[in-house]
């Protein structure tokens, strides 16, 4: 058995990362549909209300990265692979980083922004968890 087989059957499932993972898939799924289904309050919901009903395509485009997103973290958790869910949430931190700022930089209130910041400091926890599993699991 390959050395990349022996890795995806330690039971990944056993470790905090992996179920922190979980809910940040269901997330951005959720997130999806509610883009979907109500575009323009789903943009006021991250700090940065249409300014035209127009501008609602933009969002939708978001709705698409978004879903892609929950798609490949799905994947990554059925796979079971800690080591690229790791990179993938060390790497998606720019989100909600950014969403942050975009909404602070939109006038949003305070309590939106802290709430993008709470998502960026959940995401860390995940990233510290996952790194600290796959460490483990490779000794």
């Amino acid at each position: 058995m390959a050395q990349a087989d022996t890795y995806l059957l330690k039971a990944p499932t056993q470790t905090v990362g992996f179920w922190m993972a979980v809910p940040m898939a269901a997330l951005q799924a959720f997130n999806v549909v509610r883009v979907v289904l109500d575009t323009e309050g789903f943009a006021a919901y991250m700090g940065a209300p249409l300014a035209a009903a127009s501008d609602a395509s933009w969002v939708l485009i978001y709705g698409l990265r978004t879903a892609f997103i929950a798609l490949l973290v799905t994947v990554l958790l059925v796979r079971r692979d800690l080591n690229a869910l790791k990179w993938t949430a060390f790497a998606a931190l720019v989100m909600p980083l950014g969403d942050a700022w975009v909404a602070h930089q939109a006038g949003a209130e305070t309590t939106t922004v802290a709430r993008h910041v709470g998502i960026a400091a959940y995401l860390l926890l995940t990233t510290i968890a996952l790194f600290a599993a796959s460490r483990a699991r490779a000794k």
